[in-house]
């Protein structure tokens, strides 16, 4: 069992004297050591604890090292072994070597010596898990950003998505507040689509002056303007085949939205300073939080342009409408801050599950994971606990008293007694009257999920 810090290393060998000297020699040097004696033994203690490190006698009593080896090395590509023999032929360490073996060493060693190879082996164990690590978020990346939809909210538009993907040239709006998550949507609706495998662009509208956007977006000849000394393609041009993402759709200028109405038209754009068109097969994914409605009657949007945008409109509701994506989102920000800040976080304790869950979060999902982020780095427990979240989220528990909170009384039954389905259907009725008829809403005031209260006002005729 290992009970120490440091990297762990399991020895492998039947000789106990120098099973002892070895670990003795291993643990002062900070190392975390556990033992074996036998091929079964090794197989049990490497699947119960994978060691950063194996040191593994050639020879054992149920059979040999090799074999061993052969066993573990497919399942353990990480993991340093260092092969112990008296008996080294040819053969024998080449195959120990194509099986993944770090090196061998002949007995009788210098323990100094084993020590070197263990800690130069150690050093490769750290590179290849940072390599794995680099790779495994490089595949991230590449698939982008975790859709959740436990909400019948979301999984409503991941119906429409897979409709709208049968089509995939239709130009797409996404409406919803600030941090409701349309940038990953975008992606989501790329990487379900047949254009995955080609290139997904990203600009934000209002990061750039408009002469600089227009370049970024159409591209330039060189000689356009002062600065242009080599012909530069636009994002239309570079993501040919595949999809561009314009955020912030609403606050793009009147010029700048003439020439996207033509490319939407045409699917055709002309390089500044150029005198061709270029045809470009691209799809159009808008987001905005404006009101285009508004902006269109105030003259600051282009009514046509809104037309040609919003074929496929999809409405992002904000997280307090979708309370049943918060604690998988939680989760999932949980592991992936694991993995970033090399932490291990086991979950979220059931009175901040209840605090985050009764929050309103105008920030919506951005606000979710910063206040994950933040309890994260700050706490010190292997779980999140409601004391490692904000005030104001703690807050949001109107009955929270302590750590995880206890629930005050909130109603004392009557000396005569009660009919206590006239107090369920009054409760029902109130909670719809004070949320004015949202379901999800009353739910959450009487502690129901929202099949249950759907249960109760068909029961009770309330619809």
């Amino acid at each position: 069992m290992v009970t120490h810090s440091g990297d762990h290393i399991l020895i492998i060998e039947d000789e106990r004297l120098i099973r002892l000297s070895l670990r003795s020699r291993l643990e002062r040097e900070g190392y975390c050591v556990s033992e074996a004696e036998t091929c079964a033994e090794g197989l049990k203690a490497l699947q119960e604890s994978p060691p950063d490190l194996v040191l593994l006698d050639y020879r054992l009593p149920d059979g040999d090292g090799i074999s061993l080896l052969r066993e573990f090395s497919a399942e353990m590509p990480n993991t340093v072994t260092i092969l112990m023999t008296a008996y080294a032929t040819v053969e024998s360490v080449v195959e120990a070597m194509k099986l993944g073996a770090y090196t061998y060493v002949n007995k009788p060693f210098e323990i100094e010596e084993l020590v070197a190879h263990v800690k130069n082996g150690l050093k490769t164990t750290a590179l290849r898990r940072e390599v794995e690590r680099l790779r495994r978020k490089e595949a991230d990346d590449r698939e982008g950003p975790a859709m959740i939809a436990e909400s019948p909210a979301m999984k409503a538009i991941l119906d429409d998505i897979k409709k709208i993907n049968r089509v995939s040239s239709s130009t797409v709006l996404l409406r919803g507040e600030n941090g409701t998550g349309k940038d990953v949507l975008a992606h989501f609706i790329h990487r379900t689509s047949s254009r995955y495998g080609k290139p997904f662009q990203n600009i934000t509208c209002t990061a750039l002056p408009d002469t600089l956007l227009e370049s970024e977006l159409f591209g330039h000849e060189r000689g356009a303007f002062t600065d242009a000394r080599a012909r530069k393609l636009g994002l239309l041009e570079l993501a040919n085949g595949g999809t561009v993402f314009l955020d912030e759709i609403g606050d793009l200028s009147p010029a700048l939205q003439a020439k996207l109405l033509r490319f939407l038209e045409e699917r055709r754009c002309r390089r500044l300073g150029g005198t061709e068109d270029v045809h470009v097969d691209v799809r159009i994914i808008a987001a905005t939080n404006r009101d285009l409605e508004s902006a269109i009657q105030s003259g600051s949007f282009r009514q046509d342009l809104f037309y040609r945008l919003a074929v496929i409109p999809i409405q992002v509701p904000p997280l307090r409408e979708r309370r049943e994506d918060i604690l998988p989102l939680s989760l999932l920000f949980v592991d992936r801050f694991n993995r970033e800040f090399n932490k291990q976080i086991t979950g979220i304790s059931s009175g901040a599950r209840r605090a985050l869950e009764a929050h309103d979060w105008p920030g919506n999902v951005r606000e979710l994971r910063n206040t994950l982020e933040r309890a994260m780095i700050l706490g010190s427990g292997d779980s999140i606990e409601i004391h490692d979240l904000s005030r104001e989220i703690r807050g949001a528990l109107p009955t929270d008293h302590g750590a995880e909170g206890t629930r005050a009384a909130a109603f004392a039954l009557p000396e005569a007694g009660l009919v206590f389905e006239d107090l369920e259907r009054d409760l029902v009725l109130q909670s719809l009257q004070r949320t004015g008829n949202n379901q999800s809403a009353a739910a959450r005031l009487l502690g129901m999920t929202r099949d249950q209260i759907r249960y109760r006002i068909e029961k009770f005729g309330l619809g």
